[in-house]
């Protein structure tokens, strides 16, 4: 498992380009047949991606960087597939996920294994002091916000799985954010939130396309190149926003202070630099 260490403003405004992507990008989480990992110091946040194939089921593995017992043994997972039908068994109990729908698994949850030819899953995992039942909420169900505008490049509907008002959790927050036809900009006008570290999963990249996603101080931002499936680290202090060469969707996953979806700082579009 690959872990991804904290680093400050001042370190990064002197990085390179390759030193950003070793720090910030995480470039492969979908491999077929496998559970990849990585841990960042950011908020202890874990993100992955299981990728199961034929009949056989893939197992959650507690990696030993965690010393625990078992993967959530003091932890809480977030699971939202982004392939085909598929399903996640909890303990025992099957649960059905439909193509971006979330599910929610509590502390204390001993075994979790994924199963489901073409599903992909990705994951989000944080810290958790207490436990709360284990959860499936469908794309249906995730209250979908439109925002933006096609003048702006930025038209997208936002659906909230894990937050205040929907499924219950410690810290972890994680929803997804997919653009319309036309739209390139997410996330416009940025912001930061010094409460919470965020993670971005871009995908529905059609080949060949590219995001390009900008982080760093809003008055020392600095762009990063991303592909399909792969996932950008977002300190607390930096913001986190981009613009693709064509529409695709994001998965959001934050862990810090608050469930507030809407604690967040806006950075005015005149001020970034």
């Amino acid at each position: 498992m690959k872990q991804y260490i904290a680093v400050s403003p001042r370190e990064t405004a002197q990085m390179n380009t390759a030193e950003l992507r070793a720090h910030f990008l995480i470039e492969t989480l979908f491999v077929p047949g496998s559970v990849e990992l990585a841990y960042t110091h950011y908020d202890r946040m874990l993100v992955g991606g299981a990728v199961p194939q034929g009949t056989e089921a893939l197992t959650l593995p507690c990696p030993d960087t965690l010393k625990a017992n078992y993967f959530l043994e003091r932890r809480e997972l977030g699971i939202l597939n982004i392939g085909t039908a598929g399903q996640v068994t909890v303990d025992g109990t099957v649960y059905d996920l439909g193509e971006q729908d979330c599910l929610y698994v509590g502390k204390g949850s001993r075994e979790v294994s994924f199963s489901g030819e073409g599903a992909r899953y990705y994951l989000l995992s944080a810290p958790a002091h207490k436990e709360y039942p284990t959860t499936v909420r469908t794309q249906a169900e995730a209250t979908p916000v439109e925002l933006g505008s096609q003048e702006t490049a930025n038209q997208r509907t936002i659906y909230k799985y894990i937050y205040n008002e929907g499924i219950p959790s410690c810290q972890l927050v994680m929803g997804l954010t997919q653009l319309k036809p036309g739209s390139v900009w997410n996330t416009m006008p940025a912001h930061v939130h010094d409460r919470r570290m965020e993670a971005y999963l871009y995908f529905n990249l059609p080949a060949g396309q590219r995001v390009l996603h900008l982080m760093g101080e809003p008055q020392q931002t600095r762009p990063l190149w991303v592909s399909n499936e792969q996932a950008i680290l977002s300190p607390p202090w930096s913001i986190h926003t981009g613009c693709g060469t064509a529409a695709y969707t994001f998965i959001w996953g934050m862990a810090g202070e608050n469930l507030e979806y809407t604690d967040m700082d806006p950075v005015p579009l005149d001020s970034l630099q």
